[in-house]
């Protein structure tokens, strides 16, 4: 959906500029592009060390072209769990261990390719089970365990937002420097009449219009993006985070699943008779 509102950012913008007798050209001013885009990313640069700001990237562009988890997607983790929870009561802890030593190889989890592709997911659920397997560890240890391990996820994820959210507020102001510096060099052809002033001076302004619209039009929306993407894929943790402590809990798989059902916000939550079709259907793979 950011291209589709990009588009009519845009569209809305320039149509509406054209429409009162603007004329496009006039706002095409690259030295203006170069030093409030260069000072920008300098600034992003500057401030982040490099894996935020690979981070900030790789989260911007996901902010643009992805989407946080769908119901196809919960309902597919919902029956994963399931699946293996089944296993794990029905043969023993030897049973699933060799699925969560190398899950990209475990016949279980290639049937939910949603969930294979999140590797943060993959080696959250995974690396649990190997340390209630090999230690003896309460639910309370276990709760502790996860919420610290999506705390962590979420620190670095929201330093990133913060990075790309700094260029936001910075883009107005840049847009005024390259104004300023605009009207200093206006300042130099006083003599040269008043309609090439008239054209220096109108540039100069194109970088005031440039950095509030960079600003307010595209970089502050993809932060908001940003940070409803982070708030998804925490869901998504926290739908693990309670299907695990369940289990901890010595609660029956189809119980394990209904805690982590819950878990998800209304909008995307399978229904309960969706989950136990799902589960019916797991039953008959195992």
């Amino acid at each position: 959906m950011g291209i589709v509102g990009a588009i009519v950012v845009l569209v809305c913008v320039f149509g509406a500029y054209v429409s009162h007798g603007g004329h496009l050209g006039v706002l095409w001013q690259p030295s203006e592009i170069i030093i409030i885009g260069g000072a920008a990313v300098g600034g992003f640069i500057i401030g982040n060390p490099v894996a935020i700001i690979k981070l900030g990237i790789k989260k911007a562009i996901h902010g643009w072209l992805g989407k946080g988890p769908s119901k196809k997607e919960y309902l597919e983790l919902l029956q994963m769990l399931f699946q293996l929870f089944q296993i794990f009561r029905k043969d023993g802890p030897q049973a699933v261990e060799r699925h969560i030593e190398e899950p990209e190889k475990s016949e279980i989890f290639k049937q939910y390719p949603s969930f294979l592709k999140n590797h943060h997911a993959v080696d959250f659920l995974c690396d649990t089970m190997k340390i209630t397997l090999s230690a003896d560890l309460s639910q309370y240890d276990v709760e502790d365990l996860l919420t610290n391990d999506i705390k962590a996820a979420h620190v670095e994820e929201h330093q990133a937002s913060h990075g790309i959210n700094q260029i936001a507020e910075a883009l107005p102001g840049l847009g005024i420097v390259a104004a300023v510096l605009g009207v200093v060099h206006t300042m130099g052809i006083l003599d040269q009449g008043t309609e090439v002033i008239g054209g220096s001076i109108g540039a100069a302004l194109v970088g005031t219009f440039m950095g509030v619209l960079a600003c307010y039009g595209f970089v502050s929306p993809t932060v908001t993006k940003m940070n409803i993407d982070i708030e998804a894929e925490g869901r998504y943790l926290e739908v693990i985070k309670n299907a695990m402590i369940a289990l901890q809990r010595g609660s029956p798989p189809l119980v394990c699943v209904e805690f982590a059902r819950r878990t998800i916000s209304p909008m995307d939550r399978p229904t309960f008779a969706e989950v136990d079709a799902a589960a019916k259907g797991a039953k008959k793979a195992a």
